[in-house]
């Protein structure tokens, strides 16, 4: 028999455990953003997706801290208008994770964790020079949910990408078997690596006799 859980009678905390649990694997966003003073935030976020493509939106989920206000990412996005989202391969998931540590208010997690920056070519902030792809945006609009969390729109502008991974001429993309690593809950990632196609087909309409014909 299926279990049905009302989720409004959880509470907030549980209801985050519950769906993040059984909505994965989700990607994850590793933002750089740089504050009025220039120094570089980094952060991973894994309520990330893009949506549509005219305009090119990418949204972001972002808490706040305990207390209500926004954290570093949110508030250089707000001031500066810009932010980068780089993609993480497996071999960059530690130093993906180490960003997350609470770091004090304007403290640069690139610098203390010693990771690369590149100059970004649309937008302020730079990339993140080990990571395969980063988006360029360019701030849209934001959702204020609640005290714990905001929506963030942003316009993709730009995207610069390891070499050989997208055939400038085709568009094709070509992640070599290396895919971008995956969310899935608490403290655990996954690899992609079984990887299946699946073509839609023509609609099936049921025949006389009741059985199907494409």
């Amino acid at each position: 028999m299926a279990a049905h859980l009302d989720l409004d009678a959880l509470a907030p905390r549980d209801r985050y455990k519950l769906l993040t649990a059984v909505v994965l694997p989700r990607p994850v966003a590793w933002v750089t953003t740089v504050d009025e003073a220039g120094r570089v935030n980094a952060a991973p976020y894994s309520f990330f997706n893009v949506f549509g493509q005219d305009p090119a939106v990418v949204i972001l989920g972002l808490e706040h801290r305990a207390d209500g206000t926004a954290k570093d990412t949110e508030r250089n996005i707000d001031a500066t208008g810009a932010f980068v989202v780089n993609i993480a391969t497996p071999d960059l998931a530690a130093e993906m994770v180490g960003t997350a540590a609470a770091y004090a208010p304007g403290e640069s997690e690139p610098e203390a964790l010693g990771l690369a920056l590149a100059p970004s070519q649309r937008v302020a902030p730079p990339r993140l020079a080990d990571a395969p792809v980063a988006i360029e945006c360019e701030r849209m609009m934001a959702l204020s949910l609640s005290r714990e969390r905001a929506i963030l729109l942003g316009r993709a502008v730009g995207l610069t990408t390891r070499e050989g991974l997208v055939d400038t001429d085709t568009l094709h993309v070509d992640w070599g078997g290396d895919y971008p690593v995956a969310r899935l809950f608490a403290d655990r990632y996954a690899r992609l690596e079984e990887i299946e196609r699946h073509a839609i087909t023509a609609p099936r309409r049921p025949t006389a006799e009741g059985g199907d014909t494409p």
